[in-house]
């Protein structure tokens, strides 16, 4: 299988050259290697070009979660499509074989995503999220498994993921102008077509962010608009009601266990700005886009 690999850069210069040079020592060889930058003004172009990648630059307002990657997919030559965020770094050389070699079990198998593991600046609650959503068990999920797994049946990231480059032509590709959420939408038309999505717990990467609580209200606030705007997902695949109180159930168990008794007050607040950004995202329709522009975390799309 010829394997492609496609990263999304802004501004990247302080990421590029250690993740270009990690995937460059990996066990197994891509043979192409995809830079789609959105108008960096750092020397985040001049840096993959030396590792010798191919570069597309596009205007900065017109990157889309799914349109940006399907014109860097456009130009793929590989039959797997590999997809890394500037910020995701492979933790060892055997990071992408490991993402990768579940499509050799399954035909089926639609697409893959690898284990995403805090960085050592990680806080507390950026640690429990990434340890909460990416277990240390691999599994393989179908359109069946939503009566068990329910919404969770489609959770992938484009942070680390691989997938059949026929499987997403079947499905006309990423969905464009979404507010994000590309790979979540992407995964749930795959399953609805007979494929199957899978999780490699032993490919992994380090990925995290250290997000503000406001910066949550946001995040969530975007994600009610996303389930408002592509309603058909939640009704295929069920409401996050049930998931959501495990996280909250876990992620107080984990500062407990951690004993960060100071952090409980920001706990609260925190999972109360969930909670309202989310349901004010799902109404966003009530409000004026000039106020759901200013909160979102994806403001590009409201000029759209």
């Amino acid at each position: 299988m010829k394997i492609s690999i496609i990263i999304p850069t802004l501004n990247a210069s302080h990421y590029i050259h250690r993740l270009l040079e990690t995937l460059k020592s990996q066990s197994i060889e891509y043979s192409q290697l995809i830079i789609i930058d959105s108008s960096s003004t750092d020397s985040t172009v001049d840096i993959a070009k030396s590792h010798g990648a191919e570069i597309t630059t596009i205007p900065r307002n017109e990157f889309d979660h799914g349109g940006t990657r399907n014109l860097a997919a456009s130009k793929a030559a590989g039959d797997i499509l590999v997809f890394l965020t500037q910020d995701a770094i492979p933790v060892n050389q055997h990071s992408l074989e490991y993402l990768i070699k579940p499509f050799e079990a399954d035909e089926k198998i639609a697409a893959i995503y690898g284990r995403q593991l805090p960085n050592e600046d990680a806080s507390p609650f950026s640690a429990h999220l990434r340890l909460f959503n990416y277990p240390d068990t691999s599994y393989i999920r179908s359109l069946e498994d939503r009566n068990v797994y329910g919404f969770k049946t489609i959770f992938i990231s484009d942070s680390f993921s691989a997938y059949r480059k026929q499987a997403l032509e079947k499905i006309g590709w990423f969905k464009q102008n979404l507010i994000f959420g590309e790979d979540t939408h992407a995964v749930a038309r795959l399953l609805l077509e007979g494929y199957k999505v899978a999780y490699a717990a032993d490919a992994e990467v380090y990925h995290s962010h250290n997000y503000t609580a406001f910066q949550e209200f946001r995040r969530y606030f975007d994600i009610g608009v996303l389930h408002r705007t592509e309603s058909w997902i939640l009704k295929e695949f069920g409401k996050t009601k049930g998931e959501g109180k495990k996280y909250i159930k876990s992620e107080a168990q984990y500062i407990m266990n951690k004993r960060e008794y100071m952090l409980i007050p920001e706990f609260i607040l925190r999972n109360a700005l969930k909670l309202l950004g989310y349901h004010t995202g799902f109404r966003f329709n009530l409000f004026p886009s000039g106020f759901a522009s200013k909160i979102s975390m994806n403001r590009n799309w409201w000029c759209k």
